[in-house]
């Protein structure tokens, strides 16, 4: 039996939104169960936790038939995502950041410059704000500052990625930008998951021809939790870094190498030195500052000291070595930002030499905040710098920032509050311990950054806002001796805190109503450096049909 028997049985086409290959079987599910036909005996049709399903024995059905449906798919998906491209109006919704025109964005992708322009693709789901078969979107920049819709360059429309295309990286290679992603799955009742590591080429209109899979089984000892391959060259050859868990429900770095960039070689599982660390270990990034070695992570099930810290979605940079051999030795390792939201960070070299660095402004498993009434949730950061200085990493917003400020003015804070008059701006104080600053607030609404002496920590306290899901405190130990610096970020619904130029970092996504633009200063009588930003966010939606 052919493929395009099973075809003609699920209606056609037009009536096929899944197709999947299990062993030794091909399996489509449909829209409309009405419109199937009476199947034979050796097709099984049944429903799959309320999707149903036709099945047949994967017999002469090349993997080249099921691409040439999953085109015919991917047509469709993309026809369907376009009509929720037009962004909703809303109050939180960001000037400068970028955030999604309706449904759900969570990681950045592919962040890579390639002939002459700044590559940024976003996982997007347009339905709805959550969780599901994610997409990949494309922006483009020349300056870093001003993205520009581009596409929906990939869809989950094949076989081995009709669950999701899953996080990755992408390669500027011999002229042509490869995508790697992992191709994600659920098969049967149990949703067995199925991950594949993927490459597709970008085509020259920005939507992205598959290749398929370039891993397609697992190495030794992991789960299914295997993805977000991330590539880079190194000691005369690719490496493919892949997030990875092990059969004992251990956080690992798996890494494979090639020559070519499509056969790939497993070498090894690394991370033994700091294990135990979390069940999962995602979004792996690996890189020089100044000469040295580091690797960013994301470990899951980290627990915290501290009571108010209960999430368990962290993000870690480790200062690493690679030996002769090519082997990874963990040495230490920190927190990129220590607040609320910054997770599966991705980075790259810019034209001039810098490490840039973009994160998704959001956590796994929150899916309701406010934005969600008008029907889209979570963004991406700010653009950091990293150095590597004195034995620190130092993160700084990118110098192309300054473009966004409108005037620079001096503001004297204190407890009068200061109308703002927007929600959108960079603020430049420094505090003294015992003083708390109140921003984006009313009087019934605002976030305080608050540096308590007694407990020598700055506590970024989001509980009187409207947020919904998550933690509302963060706390930050630092030093009582002198003075600290912050250079605050403010986005209508954000907040990026840079301390002591540098040293550390709080984000976190904060939701007060428009009008709440005060500003307020306790114990203490301070100037600050004060600039509103400026709107950039319209060319990162497609344009109006």
């Amino acid at each position: 039996m052919s493929l395009q028997f099973l075809i003609e049985l699920a209606g056609g086409v037009d009536n096929i939104v899944r197709i999947l290959s299990p062993q030794g079987r091909v399996v489509v599910a449909v829209k409309d169960a009405q419109k199937v036909l009476p199947c034979p005996d050796s097709v099984q049709a049944e429903s799959v936790l309320g999707e149903w399903q036709l099945s047949m024995p994967r017999v002469d059905i090349s993997d080249e038939d099921l691409a040439s449906l999953g085109r015919l798919i991917a047509k469709k998906q993309i026809a369907s995502a376009q009509q929720h491209l037009q962004p909703t109006t809303c109050s939180y919704r960001p000037q400068w950041h970028i955030s999604p025109p309706q449904g759900l964005l969570n990681d950045p992708n592919g962040f890579v410059y390639h002939n002459g322009e700044y590559y940024l693709f976003y996982q997007w789901y347009p339905y709805a704000c959550e969780h599901k078969d994610k997409y990949w979107v494309l922006l483009k920049s020349r300056n870093l500052v001003n993205w520009n819709w581009q596409s929906i360059a990939l869809t989950p429309s094949d076989w081995f990625d009709s669950h999701g295309v899953f996080s990755g990286h992408a390669v500027s290679h011999d002229g042509e930008l490869l995508l790697f992603y992992t191709g994600n799955t659920r098969l049967g009742h149990d949703r067995q998951r199925q991950t594949m590591q993927c490459v597709a080429r970008l085509s020259e209109d920005n939507t992205a021809e598959k290749l398929g899979p370039v891993i397609r089984t697992l190495p030794a000892g992991v789960t299914e939790h295997f993805r977000d391959p991330k590539i880079l060259y190194r000691q005369n050859k690719w490496h493919m870094l892949l997030g990875a868990q092990t059969t004992d429900l251990q956080g690992r770095l798996a890494v494979y190498h090639s020559n070519d960039l499509m056969n790939w070689d497993f070498d090894s599982l690394y991370g033994d030195e700091i294990a135990p660390f979390g069940y999962m270990w995602e979004c792996p990034d690996m890189f020089e500052l100044n000469g040295d070695l580091f690797f960013v992570f994301g470990p899951q099930g980290i627990k915290s000291d501290n009571p108010k810290h209960t999430i368990e979605h962290q993000n870690r940079i480790y200062h690493v070595e690679q030996d002769s051999e090519g082997k990874i030795h963990f040495l230490e390792g920190w927190k990129l930002d220590a607040g609320f939201d910054f997770y599966a960070p991705q980075s790259m070299e810019t034209e001039d030499g810098r490490r840039v660095m973009v994160g998704w402004m959001g956590l796994p498993d929150e899916v309701n905040q406010p934005s969600c009434d008008n029907g889209w949730i979570h963004q991406l950061t700010a653009l950091r710098e990293l150095k590597w200085e004195n034995g620190k990493i130092v993160q700084t917003p990118i110098c192309e920032l300054a473009e966004l400020r409108e005037s620079v003015s001096s503001l004297e804070l204190g407890i009068s509050p200061v109308d703002a008059q927007t929600k959108s701006f960079e603020l430049n104080v420094e505090l003294p311990w015992g003083s708390a600053l109140t921003l984006m607030s009313d009087d019934n609404y605002g976030v305080k950054l608050q540096l308590d002496t007694d407990k020598g920590v700055l506590r970024f306290d989001r509980s009187q806002t409207q947020i919904r899901e998550g933690d509302v405190i963060r706390e930050l130990p630092l030093d009582t001796d002198k003075a600290v610096h912050l250079q605050i970020l403010a986005d209508n619904s954000s907040l990026e805190v840079f301390i002591n130029h540098g040293e550390h970092v709080m984000t976190g996504r904060v939701f007060t109503p428009e009008s709440a633009t005060q500003i307020i200063l306790e114990g203490a009588n301070v100037s600050a450096e004060f600039a509103p930003l400026k709107s950039v966010v319209e060319s990162t939606f497609a344009p109006a049909v």
